[in-house]
């Protein structure tokens, strides 16, 4: 199956002097750089009706011309992976992802990812970039997601969460007793050192994270968290960086903290929870083609709801 692409776009001034690759991934966000720089070669995205390279700088005015066929993507397999869809129609999918799954296939997990399940429910989505995943969450991060059906809903999806239009919200269980609410702005990039990790570094992208109390334990704190970006790792480095890290988290929780005095199902419940306590708990969005608003809400999941409930106990 293929899918016939003709767009064209101007390069705006923010964008003048910039490479071709950069202004196409920009300006055509629907596409992979790696997929847009094989269209560039072949002659399929031209520059004022012109073959370029690459690494050619554009500049303001310039038209971006894409013409080529988008053929499905068979280098993933589909996969009989449990979706719990909450909601399908022929625009999108809104669906609860569970701990453990990763999203999409890279090194080291190459099957049994969402991706791989997604081609198998709905075998369409393999003409659609990365199978119409709009946004990811971390492998051990519960809750809500949405994915494309279709080119045009994926680009409007895109684009409204470029606008910040997207409305998330998150539940967490933090290590330590907050005071109140917040906001944290502040840029996030690669790690200098761990390359496989994030965080707050100078030159990195904006980074704006809204976060306020549900409710106070003795040593945490069970927090709702609203994301204006969507960075990588963007609520458990924050969090982390402004010393109140994720329960659970391997990358930046840090050793393991056992509350002084703490009740022994506390302590085993703490020791026990090994992932971060991180849940996508509300989306909502404008649907792609009605323009209604929509949105979902997910309840933690049972771990998450009883880890809540012996940090209830314990009070």
């Amino acid at each position: 199956m293929s899918t016939r692409i003709t767009l064209q776009a101007s390069v705006p001034d923010t964008q003048s002097g910039n490479r071709l690759d950069q202004v196409a991934a920009s300006l055509f966000p629907d596409f992979s750089r790696g997929r847009l720089q094989a269209w560039i070669k072949d002659g399929c995205l031209q520059v004022n009706q012109q073959n370029l390279r690459s690494k050619d700088k554009v500049h303001e005015g310039d038209v971006l011309q894409l013409n080529a066929v988008l053929e499905a993507e068979d280098i993933h397999e589909a996969e009989p992976v449990a979706l719990n869809i909450i909601y399908e129609d022929e625009d999108v999918i809104v669906l609860n992802k569970a701990a453990g799954t990763v999203v999409h296939p890279a090194v080291g997990n190459r099957s049994g990812t969402l991706l791989n399940g997604l081609l198998h429910h709905c075998p369409m989505l393999g003409e659609i970039p990365r199978a119409g995943i709009v946004h990811r969450l971390d492998k051990d991060t519960t809750g809500l997601m949405v994915v494309a059906k279709t080119l045009q809903a994926h680009r409007q999806l895109v684009k409204q969460l470029q606008r910040r239009e997207v409305q998330r919200e998150y539940e967490a269980v933090v290590i330590g007793v907050m005071t109140a609410g917040g906001t944290v702005d502040l840029p996030l990039g690669r790690h200098p050192v761990q390359r496989q990790k994030h965080a707050v570094v100078e030159d990195g992208k904006e980074a704006v994270t809204h976060y306020r109390v549900l409710n106070r334990y003795r040593a945490h704190t069970h927090i709702l968290v609203k994301l204006e970006t969507g960075r990588t790792h963007q609520i458990r480095v924050h969090m982390s960086h402004i010393r109140y890290p994720l329960v659970g988290d391997p990358l930046y929780g840090g050793r393991l903290q056992i509350p002084k005095a703490c009740s022994p199902a506390l302590a085993k419940e703490l020791k026990q929870f090994r992932r971060q306590a991180l849940h996508a708990r509300r989306l909502g969005f404008e649907h792609p083609r009605t323009g209604e608003y929509m949105e979902w809400e997910a309840d933690v999941p049972e771990d998450m709801a009883h880890l809540l409930d012996v940090l209830q106990d314990d009070m």
